[in-house]
């Protein structure tokens, strides 16, 4: 069994200042182990349960993007019809550039890593449309009128007030919701949590299995068909 650098660090550091190394040492170090990842397995559910219960439905999402093109605010419909269709962190919109959507694939850079995000191709021509309608030569799609990229505040501000105009809980309406609801429907549809942690930049799968959880709802569904409680 090969050992890792930051193994051997992380047990270091543990052991600093601890004296002799020996047996009672090592059942320590593995105790505090043990109770690192119990915390890291809280946080997670934590962050699950916060997601899941605010999340955005399909038809609630197109409300959303029907409203905005409605408002004539046609640019806040095509981001959330360009993050929901591909999964993306609203972080990785930069990277949406004229000559990239020509392509239909888009290189993205997150957190040192890079990956290939393909364009569904009706998304490919909807994104052209836009392109060679508000006359945008090269460089990024969704930009400021200064010429800047979009900005993630001004986005989620803008996905409130189409949630609101809508009638849409605006609690609901923040762009990581729109990467969740991607990734619930592909892998409803598919049943691919592999090729969906490959898609959304995953190197957990623990992390993508969160992502493509169904709601709350689907958990108590599946709670009350166990109908272990009699009626009386």
């Amino acid at each position: 069994m090969s050992v890792k650098k930051t193994d051997l660090k992380k047990f270091f550091g543990f052991a600093a200042g601890e004296g002799e190394i020996n047996k009672e040492l090592l059942i320590k170090y593995k105790q505090w182990l043990m109770e690192q990842l119990r915390l890291k397995r809280i946080r997670i559910q934590r962050t699950d349960i916060q997601y899941l219960e605010r999340s955005l439905e399909r038809a609630e999402y197109l409300k959303m993007v029907e409203m905005a093109r409605r408002d004539k605010k046609e640019q806040i419909a095509m981001i959330m019809e360009t993050m929901c269709a591909t999964g993306i962190r609203v972080s990785e919109l930069r990277f949406f550039r004229v000559e990239n959507i020509q392509r239909g694939i888009v290189k993205v850079w997150n957190k040192g890593k890079c990956r290939l995000v393909i364009l569904p191709q009706l998304l490919k021509k909807k994104l052209l449309i836009y392109i060679n309608k508000n006359c945008i030569r090269s460089g990024v799609i969704f930009r400021t009128r200064s010429g800047r990229a979009k900005d993630r505040s001004n986005i989620w501000r803008e996905m409130k007030e189409a949630a609101e105009r809508a009638g849409i809980d605006p609690q609901k309406a923040f762009p990581h919701n729109l990467r969740h609801l991607f990734a619930r429907t592909f892998y409803r549809e598919t049943k691919n949590l592999i090729n969906l942690a490959d898609i959304l930049g995953h190197s957990s799968l623990e992390v993508t299995r969160i992502y493509a959880s169904d709601g709350l709802n689907e958990w108590k569904r599946n709670i009350e068909r166990t109908r272990l409680l009699s009626a009386t």
